[in-house]
């Protein structure tokens, strides 16, 4: 606190001699001293050379001491007998008296003391100059305040400050502030990681260059909404945010209006990255489809088995029986075409309670080992109606890689067979088809993708294709069996049969399987 400077001429000062100028009762002087000692902080006067001339009763309450005690001692005398350290800095430029000399002008100063008792004090010193009638400074009036509990309330404060800065900094999600015109105030460490721009980078980006174009205006007019939550708070919201590169990033951010005086000053917002979230909820929802999958096909396997098993006595029998009938039939008989209608039919349902077999086969496959080039060849061979091949053209993308894997290689070629004539199907006999393999080394897993440039698989079927008796086709052109049986003999083998694409211009079904790696490819392994 900084006093106001102080003419007095004479000084008034139990020890100098004074006007005795009278106001009511009570001479200058009188009322001088009482205006003196009723000051609220301990003060005393010094001359310039740091004599102490007067003392209020403040001074000397505070100090437990008399003023016969502390008159004609020097400042720095007395202060260094009540305090374990010495009085300010009492020689040179940094001494408060002397810079309030120089400058002519009151000065002040902050402590830090111990007392002899050991309490740890903190004091500001206040000096102002008196000056005489010649206007030369002839004394110094000095004023003492306790600030100890201020201190203790702003060590208090800083060491508040100094734990959330530090949680701010520690905290996994991005924190960030912004001012109104949206400059950045504040950005932690998980905030630098997730956006790509540094502190450093602060003055040189805008709130609005951390969102997609008219998403930080949206995110400030929801803030702003009390219908939405309470106005000045956003609930958990997700929202897609860019990075330095440009690169969306989705997340679920928290944001709040900071006020002052009841005006907008700034605003704060917590995110989360949910890439990582969103890609453990992806493979857990694909390993509940695969269980959900795994488990229909099971159920549906042992129910084809029973149906198969008793459509196919009476089936027998028909075909027998029809079989003979048409040999004794004359061939200009009225009813030989109904009968071959009825032979054609009963052979197509033999088929079909021939796949109903083959898709509830309970044999485990017979596995053995054989590279993933020599499986698509072979697949290619097999094919027996070969006009399928006419207007197509078949692009073979092999890996130069021998890629071992250890499955059963006929019911892979089953598979493959089917995924081909069903590309064929999509092309309706037109188009190019493609059978690429290769492999990842880090997950030692090994592909093989069919790709046809068909019209692709509607989106409303595409969670379908896979369900047993589900088909496109025409009634008498397919059971629906194939790729629910491929499924199954992906599952079998530990592999995986999955749409990797599909669309206007083509589908591609990818084939995974495990890569059985040799000993050869890792020259430092020996055997002993």
């Amino acid at each position: 606190m900084i006093k106001p400077q102080i003419n007095v001429n004479p000084l008034f000062t139990k020890h100098a001699s004074m006007h005795k100028t009278t106001i009511g009762d009570t001479t200058e002087s009188d009322w001088r001293l009482r205006v003196f000692d009723s000051l609220s902080f301990p003060t005393l006067i010094l001359k310039p050379d740091r004599t102490v001339i007067a003392v209020n009763q403040r001074f000397l309450e505070r100090n437990q001491t008399k003023e016969a005690d502390i008159i004609g001692r020097t400042c720095k005398d007395f202060f260094r007998q009540y305090s374990d350290k010495e009085h300010l800095s009492c020689t040179g430029a940094g001494c408060p008296l002397n810079k309030s000399l120089i400058s002519r002008s009151p000065q002040s100063t902050v402590l830090k003391t111990t007392t002899k008792q050991g309490k740890e004090i903190w004091e500001e010193r206040v000096l102002s100059p008196i000056f005489g009638d010649d206007g030369e400074v002839k004394y110094i009036i000095e004023s003492l305040r306790d600030i100890t509990a201020v201190k203790h309330l702003e060590k208090k404060y800083s060491d508040v400050r100094e734990l959330i800065d530090k949680v701010v900094q520690s905290s996994v999600s991005a924190i960030m502030a912004a001012g109104r015109k949206g400059e950045i105030i504040l950005m932690n460490q998980a905030a630098e990681d997730l956006f790509g721009y540094a502190v450093n980078d602060a003055q040189n980006i805008n709130i609005e260059d951390f969102y997609p174009a008219g998403v930080a205006r949206q995110i400030m007019k929801s803030l702003r909404d009390g219908n939405i939550g309470e106005t000045g708070k956003l609930p958990s919201t997700q929202v897609n945010v860019l990075t330095k590169d440009k690169e969306e990033i989705p997340v679920e951010m928290t944001a709040a209006i900071i006020y002052e005086d009841g005006k907008e000053a700034a605003t704060a917002a917590i995110f989360n990255d949910l890439r990582e979230k969103q890609a453990v909820q992806k493979k857990l929802e694909e390993a509940e489809s695969q269980l959900y999958q795994s488990e229909k096909l099971a159920s549906l396997g042992r129910l084809s088995a029973g149906v198969a098993h008793e459509i196919n006595n009476p089936l027998t029998s028909i075909l027998l029986y029809g079989n003979l009938m048409r040999e004794k039939l004359e061939k200009d008989h009225p009813l030989t075409d109904n009968l071959n209608y009825i032979l054609e039919d009963a052979e197509r349902c033999k088929d079909i309670v021939k796949n109903l077999l083959a898709y509830s086969r309970q044999t485990r496959p017979s596995k053995d080992d054989f590279y993933l080039n020599d499986l698509v060849s072979e697949s290619l061979r097999l094919i027996r109606d070969q006009k399928l091949f006419m207007n197509v053209e078949i692009i073979k993308d092999l890996d130069d890689h021998h890629i071992k894997v250890n499955a059963d290689k006929n019911q892979l070629c089953q598979v493959v067979i089917n995924l081909i004539i069903n590309a064929f199907d999509a092309m309706e006999g037109t188009g190019i088809l493609i059978l690429k393999t290769y492999r990842n080394r880090e997950t030692e897993k090994a592909f093989i993708e069919v790709t046809d440039t068909g019209s692709g698989i509607p989106h409303d079927n595409i969670s379908k294709v896979f369900d047993p008796f589900f088909t496109t086709k025409d009634v008498g052109k397919g059971t629906g069996l194939g790729l629910s049986m491929a499924y199954g003999i992906m599952e079998e083998n530990h592999g995986r049969i999955s749409i990797k694409s599909t669309g206007k211009k083509g589908t591609t079904i990818l084939l995974e399987l495990p890569e059985k790696i040799s000993s050869s490819e890792f020259p430092f392994m020996s055997i002993g």
